[in-house]
C-alpha cells in the first residue's frame, strides 16, 4: 500500500507534543516509547496537533485538518507528513487552535465522527478564522446534505 500518507508522532512531556486529534489510521508502527509513525488510506480526513514550549511556556501551537491524498495528486507539504495532504484546515496561535477544537468537539456532540464531516465545513473554519469572522457550527442538517452529496457522485 503505497499510497499511504505517513505522520510522525512525538511526546515529549512539556516540551514537544505531536498527536493526532482526530481520523482513522490504517496502519501504526511504534518506533519507541515517544514515536510513532500512523499512516492513513486516500481520502481520510484527520487532525494533525503540534505544539511546543520551553522554560518560559508555549512556543508555538498548530493544528492542521488534512484529507490523505495518492501519490498521484498534487499535495501540499506540512511538517511530519510525508508525501504531504490536502490542507483543509490551518490554525496556529492558542486562541485559533482553541477555537478549532471547539468546534471539532461540536462536530462529535452532533454524534459524528469529525473524519466524517464535509471537508467544505473544514475549509470554511479556516476561511472564517483567517478574516476573524465568526464561525458557523456544523449542524445536523449539513452533514446530511453532505452525505447525499456523495452519493450523487460516482
Amino acid at each position: 500500500m503505497t499510497d499511504l500518507t505517513h505522520v510522525e508522532l512525538l511526546w515529549l512531556e512539556k516540551q514537544i507534543e505531536r498527536w493526532i486529534r482526530f481520523g482513522r489510521p490504517a496502519d501504526e508502527q511504534i518506533l519507541d516509547r515517544r514515536r510513532r509513525i500512523l499512516s492513513f488510506t486516500p481520502g481520510s480526513v484527520f487532525g494533525f496537533v503540534r505544539w511546543a514550549a520551553n522554560d518560559y511556556g508555549t512556543i508555538a501551537s498548530r493544528i492542521d485538518i488534512l484529507r490523505a491524498v495518492r501519490t498521484s495528486e498534487a499535495c501540499s507539504t506540512i511538517p511530519y507528513v510525508r508525501p504531504g495532504a490536502d490542507i483543509l484546515l490551518r490554525a496556529s496561535g492558542w486562541p485559533k487552535v482553541k477555537h478549532v477544537l471547539q468546534m471539532i468537539d461540536i462536530v462529535e456532540a452532533l454524534g459524528i465522527d469529525p473524519a466524517d464531516a464535509a471537508p467544505d465545513y473544514w475549509r470554511h473554519v479556516h476561511s472564517r478564522l483567517a478574516v476573524g469572522e465568526a464561525l458557523r457550527p456544523y449542524t445536523m442538517a449539513r452533514h446530511k446534505a453532505w452525505l447525499l452529496r456523495q452519493r450523487l457522485d460516482p
